[in-house]
């Protein structure tokens, strides 16, 4: 199973307004009537119960959505590029991925529905029209397009379940959850047959509850050991866990502490968690005759106040029991708020945080300078800059946002270079 993915997203850019005049015999005073440019595309994730993996990311990892369309003449905005959809498993966070690393936590698509944004489309540009003034009846300039975002996210899938089987390698985790749902996972008589999670529904009373197979822990899992924080990250989050112990190996409360000194070196909240101990291989005598014995021997140790139940995954001998125990468990947690529930039921749509320009203007290594308002230069790349009454209405703009008096207090002289976009002027 793939659990964790990297994807490159490319929202679409914004189309550019346009420079047009309505000129028409029955409208004499038509005036301005440059279109806005469409927006562009966004990326979107959708959370779809329907997907259990992340293996259509390995062939498929780009995804892009279409710019918008330019505006036209007489008044026409553009058309929109259409959103992107991208569906991934419930369960799954999305980080934003820069130099090989995890650089931002964007969100998390807990329930059906849920969405995040990922990439937002760039704003498409104004069309003169937007830009008559009282001393500009006839305006010149037009905004290109803002272009669209384009980034990489990792996407990690923790499984939802509520119920959670840890325990060592071939102590019979697999077993059980063949016995208490209708799971196949494979089982064999060596270590590690389970390699990936594996989830299984449990029917108990009229309730259904889902269950985790997590592959067996070993000594360092924490750290990465076997793969065991790839697993642990599964059961962060799971309501109950159930401990599943082989009852015939030696030093079975070592064995139990060792797993539990696992999860909570991996997460703290990890051992807060409701447990279930469970004695497996209970048909055989050498585990049913030192029950008690073992029991006792559990319940002496200072921690570990799971509930302990003997079963037997060959004979299904206290599966009854241990169905009844998980119901009962689960149906106290939901009393409780749960960890990673949002407080109503209903999708949410997490959008990208607006991320305002930290500067104006910049300095060259030259000397020269560059204005890098977003605005600014948008309104130069949108318009034709070449007419002295295009440039004249340009200057009003920039000191409407206050680009000439950012350049004034940072020491601009006279005949110094200005840029902006792709257009060059010496200051006068």
């Amino acid at each position: 199973m793939i659990d964790s993915t990297v994807i490159e997203v490319r929202s679409g850019n914004g189309g550019h307004g346009m420079v047009s005049f309505i000129r028409e015999a029955l409208l004499p005073r038509g005036g301005p009537g440059g279109g806005d440019g469409g927006h562009g595309g966004n990326i979107v994730l959708v959370a779809d119960s329907s997907i259990n993996t992340l293996t259509k990311f390995h062939w498929q990892p780009h995804f892009i959505a279409r710019n918008g369309s330019n505006g036209q003449g007489h008044n026409k905005n553009g058309a929109n590029g259409e959103t992107v959809e991208v569906s991934v498993p419930v369960g799954t966070e999305v980080w934003v991925w820069e130099d090989s690393k995890d650089k931002e936590l964007i969100g998390e698509l807990i329930h059906e529905g849920d969405q995040i944004i990922v990439a937002q489309g760039g704003r498409g540009g104004w069309g003169n029209a937007h830009f008559v003034s009282a001393t500009h009846q006839e305006p010149l300039l037009a905004e290109a397009g803002a272009d669209g975002e384009v980034r990489r996210i990792r996407l990690n899938l923790k499984l939802l379940a509520d119920i959670g089987l840890i325990g060592m390698p071939n102590a019979g985790k697999s077993s059980i959850l063949t016995a208490i749902s209708a799971a196949r996972p494979k089982i064999a008589d060596y270590p590690f047959t389970t390699i990936e999670p594996v989830l299984g529904v449990v029917n108990y009373r009229h309730k259904s509850f889902v269950a985790v197979d997590i592959p067996g822990l070993i000594k360092g899992a924490h750290q990465g050991v076997g793969l065991g924080d790839e697993f642990l990250k599964h059961i962060q989050r799971t309501r109950v866990l159930v401990h599943v112990v082989d009852g015939s190996e030696n030093n079975i409360v070592e064995r139990i502490i060792s797993i539990n000194d696992e999860i909570s070196r991996f997460d703290a909240e990890l051992s807060k968690k409701p447990q279930i101990l469970v004695i497996n291989k209970f048909d055989l005598d050498e585990v049913s005759v030192l029950a008690s014995e073992i029991t006792e021997s559990v319940e002496s140790v200072k921690g570990l106040h799971s509930k302990i139940i003997f079963v037997s995954a060959a004979t299904y001998a206290g599966i009854d029991e241990l169905k009844h125990a998980m119901s009962d468990y689960l149906e106290q947690k939901h009393q409780e708020k749960p960890a990673f529930a949002v407080l109503n039921n209903d999708a949410v749509i997490i959008k990208p945080k607006v991320k305002k320009p930290e500067k104006i203007i910049v300095r060259n290594q030259n000397g020269s300078w560059r204005i890098v308002h977003q605005k600014a230069v948008r309104l130069a790349r949108g318009s034709n800059l070449e007419t002295w009454e295009a440039r004249i209405q340009f200057q009003h703009r920039l000191e409407q946002l206050k680009v000439t008096k950012a350049l004034r207090d940072a020491g601009i002289e006279i005949g110094d270079t200005v840029m902006v976009g792709d257009w060059e002027f010496n200051w006068d």
